[in-house]
């Protein structure tokens, strides 16, 4: 390979290419009306996924600004994110709205940057990341704790199904991981705009790094209710809990998802209901995948309020319920009061050491004051809860990217050692593509990802973050699978560290919203709305 770096004005025109084809998708769908994503499901998972990998390659091909090896990487990725387009296509063009010469303008420019011999050039260097010197800080400072405290202890929670140590929950604490997304007045370290969603990815990604369970999802549950208090709590209320929240003197679950509905939280039926003599709610109901509840000091509960179904969203509300930490392998605790909580344990083929419960509610009482926004937050906490979300979407984008990583340096190592047929299988070509890809697939991942975070730091980004999780999520799984076939049979044992994370990223394009879910009800629907507002 030549010192050239390619051209990067044909991968924005084929990048352009297939944007201009799935517009016309999209407006292809919307025409058919407004049960128009349901009606066709297979195309429109399909056209979010694949205007996700077109986005992200955008964003790459901006990265391929700063150099040889960036822009080497950003071709790389545009053609991959290109050839993916194409692929969804070929075969479905009716389906589609779209013929069979819609994309032929980008397919050279395909051909040329997914071509073997070049791409088998990229193995080994997965190019500088460009921080500002404050986050290369933050990514320095967290990663030194993951190796240090998190790396060591991570087999052995995963193959035990450890609780994880208080060691790492207090280090974490100390190092300000709990209170990124707590401004100062509450005793976190948030100031606004761009800094506190930009070290929240990069702090996030360096504890992934190390251990997607023990590590970056400790501070995911904190981030997803300090948000909703920040959105809807009374200033009580955040003074209240903020503070602890933010030191790590209190742990938080989330209880939404409940066995009936899982993505579909308009529907649960876990109640709320009021006791006029105290002023207290009584919670009655089962959650599931309630992670990291038993050692949790308090639980962020969604229920109904409100029993008329009709009104769906708007007869939920959101509790901070108290309760005593437990066993991590199930508990059931009791109230003077004659309320009851049980937590019967999930197994889980990865993601171990946080935990995951189904939850049983028999009259369980919080105060009054721990309705979220009091009597101002009845019936609005699916709304509270959102915001809360979309920022956990983004964060566990930046989960994904720390396993991909972890994934790929593993596997770099393992294919410079691991001798087949008298060479390294550093040295074979299918090997190097297999590593190219990778490189260019987390490096796409990693920049678009602090650009969604530079954009929710400006009161936008919403779309911008489902798409990321879908896409960013699905790319792990991918990495780490092919990381594990690149270990041959040692990735199929415990001893190697890619097989803890390769059951690890299969979590990830299930939680924090179902990839189905979130591709059809999130990302597809807005999709066809912009078409729609474009065709008026």
């Amino acid at each position: 390979m030549t010192d050239t770096a390619p051209d990067l004005e044909a991968a924005a025109r084929a990048v352009d290419v297939a944007r201009a084809a799935l517009n016309r998708a999209a407006a292809h769908l919307a025409a058919q009306g407004a049960d128009a994503v349901d009606a066709n499901q297979v195309v429109a998972y399909d056209l979010a996924h694949g205007a996700a990998a077109l986005e992200t390659a955008r964003v790459a091909i901006e990265y391929g600004a700063h150099g040889v090896t960036e822009s080497r990487l950003g071709a790389a990725f545009a053609a991959e994110a290109v050839w993916d387009v194409a692929t969804r296509v070929l075969g479905r063009e009716g389906a589609w709205g779209l013929s069979s010469g819609d994309l032929a303008e980008a397919l050279p420019f395909v051909e040329t940057y997914r071509d073997p011999a070049w791409l088998a050039e990229l193995a080994g260097d997965p190019g500088p990341r460009h921080l500002d010197p404050d986050f290369e800080m933050v990514a320095a400072t967290f990663r030194r704790f993951a190796e240090e405290k998190i790396a060591p202890a991570a087999e052995a929670i995963h193959r035990h199904n450890s609780d994880i140590p208080e060691e790492i929950i207090r280090g974490l604490g100390e190092l300000g991981a709990f209170g990124l997304s707590v401004p100062e007045q509450y005793g976190g370290y948030a100031t606004g705009g761009e800094h506190d969603y930009m070290g929240m990815v990069v702090a996030t990604e360096e504890l992934s790094r190390a251990s997607l369970g023990a590590g970056g999802s400790l501070i995911t549950r904190p981030e997803i209710l300090a948000r909703a208090l920040l959105q809807g709590g009374t200033e009580e209320q955040k003074r209240r809990w903020l503070p602890d929240l933010a030191s790590g003197e209190i742990m938080a679950g989330v209880a939404v998802t409940e066995p009936d509905y899982g993505s579909d939280v308009a529907g649960i039926t876990v109640a709320a209901t009021r006791d006029v003599s105290t002023g207290e709610w009584l919670i009655s109901g089962t959650k599931t995948w309630s992670t990291f509840a038993a050692r949790a000091d308090v639980l962020m509960v969604l229920a109904r309020t409100d029993p008329d179904r009709a009104l769906v969203h708007r007869g939920l509300s959101i509790f901070v319920v108290p309760k005593e930490r437990a066993d991590g392998h199930g508990f059931v605790l009791h109230q003077p009061g004659g309320g009851r909580l049980e937590g019967r344990p999930i197994d889980t083929i990865g993601y171990r050491g946080m935990h995951s419960y189904e939850l049983s509610f028999d009259s369980w009482r919080v105060p009054g004051n721990h309705l979220i926004g009091e009597e101002s937050g009845l019936g609005r906490g699916f709304y509270y809860q959102m915001e809360g979300f979309e920022n956990g979407r983004l964060q566990t984008a930046a989960r994904a990217v720390g396993v991909m990583q972890a994934a790929y340096e593993t596997a770099l190592s393992y294919a410079g050692e691991r001798v087949v047929f008298g060479r390294p299988i550093l040295e074979y070509q299918l090997t190097r593509v297999k590593l190219a890809r990778m490189a260019a697939t987390i490096q796409a991942s990693r920049q678009y990802m602090y650009s969604v975070a530079r954009l929710m730091a400006k009161g936008e980004g919403a779309l911008e973050a489902s798409m990321i999780k879908a896409f960013v999520c699905r790319a792990a799984e991918w990495v780490s699978r092919e990381a594990m076939q690149i270990h041959g049979g040692m990735g199929y044992a415990e001893e190697y560290p890619v097989s803890r994370l390769f059951v690890d990223a299969r979590v990830l394009s299930i939680f924090e919203g179902a990839d189905e879910t979130l591709a059809l009800k999130v990302v597809a629907r807005r999709l066809l709305d912009r078409a729609r507002d474009r065709s008026a």
